[in-house]
């Protein structure tokens, strides 16, 4: 496992790692699937965790490998009683497995994701073929003592094809005792005979509710705005993390404000947030922006689709969203902007045009659209 001052590409910038959140929210489901598994003696070799980005993959393949390597096998939990089947993936904090995991020691856990390259010092776009022969090795040669290996692959989508060779020997031919956890955000560009060798356990969207708990666990206050972020960030933790951290909630109002105004501009308004998110060091922000216009977009050609704005995220949202898309005709024309928009802006970021022209060139095409 990395040291603490290593890279960590599986972990979200301003939240806590993974292996660190010992409480999963709004995946009860999933964790039921694993478990019955568990308790029925049925434990497939291959976990395929799927999802959008940021529901909690992670932090369910790091429960699972502290649940496995600490638990029983189902068979021998009742040779000194009817001890009752575990109905929790939880494990405590002080057990000495979770202890090990927290400080990278145990021996019966392998990580895989995006590892320096000693050459260049950088961190590698791919999980390389030589992170899974190394695997390889773990798995074979430490198979003597009979003890459970747990593997997490985060994530499988970054493998490069030789890795992805590699991975599916494995699990053609899977030690025994030996379970696979592959994190998957896109499971539809893996390889469909890596697929098909995994159980698929499909993680789903957060409400507020668990995504106000997951925020709280991470230590990032959320109150009174949890719907709203939940709203906005689709339902990831990690996305709403990124909202809150860059102060995305003032953002999509701006965004909204301005819109509201349509097709009039509000100059002063307009220019003020151009300012705000072209200074110097300000380009994550400028990142989130481009990203909450494109959802705003996208909820403005959902709304003139189905006749419905979807809940507001912001006061005011709903009028707006109805006012500037009523029909069908006025979606496409929105959807169509949306595309124009985020090419513009790829562009821009590829080129490095100047930050504030680009914030205004996209609002006067918002002004434009709007005319219609």
């Amino acid at each position: 496992m990395s040291a603490e001052t290593d890279p960590q590409p599986d972990r979200i910038e301003g939240a806590p790692h993974p292996r660190e959140a010992h409480r999963l929210f709004g995946q009860d489901r999933a964790e039921a699937a694993f478990l019955d598994a568990f308790n029925a003696d049925r434990l497939h070799h291959g976990w395929l965790l799927s999802g959008p980005r940021g529901v909690g993959k992670a932090t369910l393949a790091w429960r699972i490998a502290r649940f496995l390597l600490s638990a029983p096998e189902p068979a021998a939990a009742g040779l000194f009683g009817d001890d009752p089947a575990p109905d929790t993936l939880d494990v405590p904090q002080t057990h000495p497995v979770a202890r090990r995991i927290m400080a990278g020691s145990d021996p019966g856990l392998y990580h895989i994701t995006r590892r320096v390259n000693e050459k260049t010092g950088r961190l590698r776009e791919m999980i390389v073929a030589e992170d899974v022969r190394d695997l390889n090795r773990f798995l074979h040669l430490s198979a003597a003592d009979g003890g459970r290996r747990v593997v997490i692959i985060d994530s499988a989508d970054e493998m490069n094809p030789q890795a992805a060779n590699a991975l599916l020997k494995l699990l053609e031919e899977p030690p025994a005792r030996s379970t696979l956890l592959l994190v998957s955000h896109q499971p539809a560009g893996l390889l469909p005979t890596i697929r098909s060798r995994c159980r698929d356990l499909r993680l789903v969207p957060l409400g507020a509710r668990d995504m106000a708990a997951a925020l709280d666990q991470a230590g990032i206050e959320s109150d009174p705005d949890a719907e709203a972020i939940a709203a906005l960030s689709g339902g990831s933790v990690g996305a709403a993390v990124r909202l809150v951290n860059l102060g995305g909630l003032e953002l999509y109002a701006a965004i909204i404000a301005i819109a509201g105004g349509l097709p009039r501009l509000d100059r002063p308004r307009v220019i003020e947030l151009s300012n705000s998110i072209a200074a110097r060091g300000a380009a994550a922000r400028r990142d989130l922006f481009f990203d909450l216009l494109d959802l705003f977009l996208a909820r403005l050609a959902r709304t003139g689709a189905t006749g419905t704005p979807p809940p507001e995220a912001v006061a005011g949202e709903a009028q707006t969203l109805m006012r500037l898309a009523p029909d069908l005709r006025r979606a496409r024309d929105w959807a169509a902007l949306a595309e124009e928009i985020g090419a513009r802006a790829r562009h821009a970021r590829a080129v490095n045009l100047d930050p504030a022209a680009l914030v205004l060139d996209t609002v006067f095409k918002l002004q434009s659209c709007a005319t219609i």
